[in-house]
């Protein structure tokens, strides 16, 4: 069997969907978290960012029963739309979205909320409401760590295995992502098929962690090394 680069495009295609997806659903809410306090808060916040420490296989078998054919969501969405979750690409769209999901809702979480209030309550006196105060100056303010949040999310949508494995299947050409792939080329004896993959994996997780050690410094950082330097 020779090396497809069909893996490769199906991972980017569910990592980009994902991104986009989880990018949706972690502002809002990392935002009301930051910077509103209710009963049960911990609750929910422990909900939240439950996926972070379950295993792959757990988070599997969830979405697996919720989304299957006889699930409660995999009912009402075949039903509705005629959206068929399991062994299909939709249902590695939403293991990476659920797996994540934690990673950019805490990165965008604490740097909401180390957005300066002042500034905030400023706007405020001025007459501008919530929403407008959290997109103009709160979120703008925070860009930092949502676009952090951003890269780490894609590049643990692009790399998800287990949950896929068990909600997606191992279909080469309809759910076969790079780390299935991976697996499949290892199990076959097609090492250099999966080395080739495993390259790739690496070198963009390089430039990932590589990118967000530099961002992270920011021009100060840059700016006392040359004052070091001088």
């Amino acid at each position: 069997m020779e090396f497809s680069i069909t893996p490769i495009l199906l991972s980017l295609k569910v990592a980009v969907a994902s991104v986009l997806i989880v990018s949706c659903l972690v502002i809002p809410i990392a935002g009301h978290m930051a910077k509103r306090d209710f009963l049960g808060k911990d609750i929910v916040e422990s909900i939240l960012t439950l996926p972070l420490v379950l295993p792959p296989s757990v988070v599997g078998f969830m979405l697996l029963y919720l989304f299957g054919k006889n699930g409660p969501l995999g009912k009402l969405l075949e039903s509705l739309f005629n959206i068929q979750v399991v062994f299909n690409l939709w249902g590695a769209v939403i293991a990476a979205v659920v797996v994540s999901f934690p990673l950019m809702y805490q990165s965008v979480k604490a740097a909401i909320e180390s957005v300066d209030p002042n500034l905030e309550n400023a706007a405020r006196t001025l007459g501008a409401g919530e929403f407008r105060v959290f997109w103009t100056i709160t979120l703008p303010l925070a860009r930092n760590g949502v676009l952090a949040g951003f890269v780490l999310a894609f590049a643990r949508s692009l790399g998800e295995f287990g949950a896929t494995l068990m909600i997606a299947g191992n279909i080469p050409g309809r759910t076969q992502t790079m780390s299935l792939a991976i697996y499949f080329y290892s199990e076959s004896g097609m090492t250099q098929q999966a080395m080739i993959l495993v390259l790739i994996m690496t070198a963009f997780s390089f430039l990932v962690i590589y990118g967000l050690n530099r961002w992270g410094k920011g021009p100060n950082h840059r700016s006392k090394r040359g004052i070091m330097n001088d």
